[in-house]
């Protein structure tokens, strides 16, 4: 019997961020047709990689 391969996981975080600060990130990102949490993503994944932003 064959499986199919497992999709990729997530995981859900929550932190407190300040509402202005959020509210235009949101704003920016949809400006230049960016998704909020890829680019949270990609930060992540650049800090993991090089120890800073």
């Amino acid at each position: 019997m064959a499986s199919t391969p497992k999709g990729p996981q997530k995981a859900r975080i929550e932190y407190y961020i300040d509402k202005q600060v959020y509210d235009q990130f949101v704003r920016i990102c949809s400006q230049h047709t960016y998704a909020p949490q890829i680019v949270v993503e990609r930060l992540m994944k650049k800090f993991i990689e090089t120890g800073q932003m």
